[in-house]
Formats: structure tokens, sequence, C-alpha cells
């Protein structure tokens, strides 16, 4: 099983092939607002997310947050046991 940290990377090698303008990502950059994520592609990076997890990811309005930063997915998604 991969780590957190490790989980992270590849989350941001995905969002940096689908935007490599980017260069990088801060851990507190919005990802909606500053659309690195659109809603064409908010799918894809849940389902992304599911398969890098091995877990469905539960969404809901409030759980949307945590699809905001790459700290808010450390800290909500990737972090084992706990889920958005």
């Amino acid at each position: 099983m991969s780590t957190t940290a490790e989980q992270l990377e590849s989350v941001k090698r995905w969002l940096l092939a689908k935007k490599p303008d980017l260069g990088d990502i801060d851990l507190d950059l919005d990802l909606i607002a500053n659309r690195v994520i659109d809603s064409l592609r908010f799918i894809d990076f849940v389902f992304f997310l599911e398969q890098l997890t091995g877990r469905e990811l539960q969404m809901d309005a409030e759980s949307v947050k945590a699809f905001r930063t790459l700290r808010s997915l450390r800290d909500q998604v990737l972090t084992t046991g706990n889920g958005a």
C-alpha cells in the first residue's frame, strides 16, 4: 500500500498531466477556483482518487470541500481510514 505522501505525489502528477502549464501545484492552491479541475474533469478526478485509494468516495455538498486543495485531499481523502 502506498503512503499518503506517495499518493499525494500521484495526485499532483495526474493534475499536472492535465495542466502542464502549471509547473507545480502548491498545497493550498484552490484547484477548483483556479480551474485545475473543472466540472467536466471532476468525475474523472474522483474516479482516479478511488482507484488510488482503493475505496469508494462518498460525495455530498459538504465533502466537495475535501477536493479543493492538495492539503485538504491529503488530510481528508488520502489519509488512511478517512473518506470524503
